[in-house]
């Protein structure tokens, strides 16, 4: 039986994905810590980050940086928090990163707090229409920069 996280990656599940290439699938974290939180997931299960190989260290990180100008570009965060969390505190038991918006005034202990919050995932569709929007765009004035 495929783990969640595989189930995610490839398209077995319904997700609210923002970007995709071979390696990897990128999706809105379900109760996100702010607005244009997202999850990187490797398709291939791996479930430690030494378990990485280079190429899909560079898909991740490749991932991490369209995700983080996509997010700095609709949301104006006072920084980004890229995470992960291997061993017992890996929830999903499959590798994924963390690109997380930050607000200077919110406390990251929060993102780890035991206290029920209240949710934060409406409006997930709208926030990945937005996030897709935001990477063709900025895939596209990339493409042009490079042309020149």
């Amino acid at each position: 039986m495929e783990c969640l996280g595989c189930r995610l990656a490839n398209g077995k599940e319904t997700i609210h994905t923002v970007y995709e290439d071979d390696l990897v699938t990128c999706f809105l974290d379900h109760d996100p810590f702010s607005e244009g939180h997202t999850l990187i997931v490797p398709k291939l299960h791996i479930a430690e980050l030494e378990e990485l190989d280079g190429q899909l260290t560079k898909a991740v990180m490749d991932a991490a940086q369209i995700i983080a100008k996509a997010i700095k570009s609709l949301y104006r965060p006072d920084g980004i928090t890229l995470c992960q969390n291997g061993g017992a505190f890996n929830e999903l038991g499959h590798f994924h990163m963390h690109v997380v918006p930050r607000d200077k005034n919110r406390p990251f202990s929060e993102f780890y707090s035991t206290e029920p919050a209240e949710p934060r995932n409406h409006g997930l569709a709208r926030t990945a229409a937005a996030l897709r929007e935001a990477i063709g765009c900025a895939s596209a004035a990339q493409q042009q920069s490079s042309r020149q």
